[in-house]
């Protein structure tokens, strides 16, 4: 039986975990957080991936947690509003779509539940080194002992470990797309009931949304700006940095800038694609935002890791575990998916792929190929 260290607990790599199990491989998940990670945006399930989901047996679930979204306002920067939709949100678009907007971290709790009898899981732990030979890939933890494998897999995100130890250093391969995004939660002070709120006000805007049935709201806060300097990027000064850009917006600047200083689950990052000519090096290869970040503005990130793992996994499969064989096959079969999915943001950005891109993604990508 094949091993398979796969790099990252969040979607893409569990899912592939999944896949892998099943094809008689095993696998092994290392995840630097203690635990499944909590917080997060809502995601998207779409199209091709939501094939994926079913066939996981996870459709079903993943429906019961689904937002249940009656429509939005967008608002003026001093809150008034100038316009309202009961048939489409920002954030998961059409409402009557057969499309399944879940938080990220319910997906990521369905996902491990669903796969931790049968997957050997090491959280709060990471790889510090990689060095492969005819016998496999020899990897050492930041905590546990050093292992051998006879796959890796960098399923990592978007400042993927796995891809800075294999390919080198991340500003090789990231293409900053002029934004940064911050998640984080806070309690629902508006009084929101399955309605989101969207603002603008000049290069800052934010939108607004409650979960787990309106007793909490989930704010996503966007600003324009290159790439911050590194010490602002360290610690808690980009924390920092996004209160004082929240405490100089009009309208609920002062109470949002004080549940981004105390909430537990605040997320920042820059809005960026990762661009790589090949995703594979020797027994090695990147899955999801690791290789191929399309960004949050495409609204596909979700969906390119469930496709990613499934497509991977089945290639293996079909190769007898000959990485070089399936790895092939997987680039040849993912790269036009993710050309048209990471086009969606910097050519398209913003609105929706168009029915020539979706069906030409749909024949690129067989997942029975």
């Amino acid at each position: 039986m094949q091993t398979a260290l796969i790099s990252g607990g969040g979607i893409a790599g569990p899912v592939l975990a999944y896949w892998l199990r099943r094809h008689g491989f095993a696998p092994t998940v290392v995840e630097r957080a203690p635990g499944p990670r909590p917080g997060g945006q809502a995601v998207d399930i779409r199209g091709v991936a939501l094939d994926v989901v079913d066939r996981m047996g996870l459709l079903e679930q993943a429906s019961r947690v689904r937002t249940r979204m009656r429509g939005m306002s967008i608002l003026d920067p001093d809150g008034h509003e100038v316009d309202r939709s009961t048939e489409a949100t920002f954030s998961s678009g059409r409402l009557d779509s057969e499309d399944i907007e879940v938080l990220r971290e319910d997906l990521i709790r369905i996902v491990h539940e669903h796969t931790r009898a049968d997957v050997e899981y090491l959280f709060g732990d990471s790889i510090t080194a990689l060095e492969e030979d005819e016998n496999g890939v020899h990897v050492d933890f930041a905590q546990g002992p050093s292992r051998t494998f006879d796959l890796v897999v960098g399923a990592d995100g978007l400042h993927s470990t796995v891809r800075r130890l294999v390919f080198g250093p991340e500003e090789r391969f990231a293409h900053h797309l002029g934004s940064y995004l911050s998640v984080f939660s806070s309690a629902n002070y508006l009084a929101l009931e399955d309605w989101q709120m969207w603002l603008r006000d000049g290069d800052t805007g934010f939108g607004i949304m409650p979960v787990r049935g309106n007793t909490e709201l989930r704010i996503a806060f966007g600003f324009e700006s290159a790439p911050l300097p590194h010490d602002v990027r360290e610690g808690g000064a980009l924390r920092q940095f996004v209160v004082d850009k929240l405490a100089s917006m009009r309208w609920e600047g002062t109470r949002l800038a004080e549940a981004a200083r105390k909430a537990p689950d605040f997320y920042c990052d820059a809005m960026a694609q990762i661009r790589m000519d090949h995703w594979s090096r020797g027994r090695v290869t990147l899955l999801g935002d690791a290789g191929y970040c399309p960004s949050p503005l495409s609204g596909q990130g979700t969906s390119l890791a469930l496709v990613g793992a499934h497509v991977l996994a089945d290639c293996l499969a079909q190769a007898n575990g000959d990485h070089r064989i399936a790895y092939a096959r997987y680039e040849r079969r993912m790269r036009p998916f993710v050309t048209l999915n990471q086009a969606l943001a910097t050519e398209n950005a913003g609105g929706p792929a168009s029915e020539e891109s979706v069906a030409h993604a749909k024949r690129a990508l067989s997942l029975d190929s």
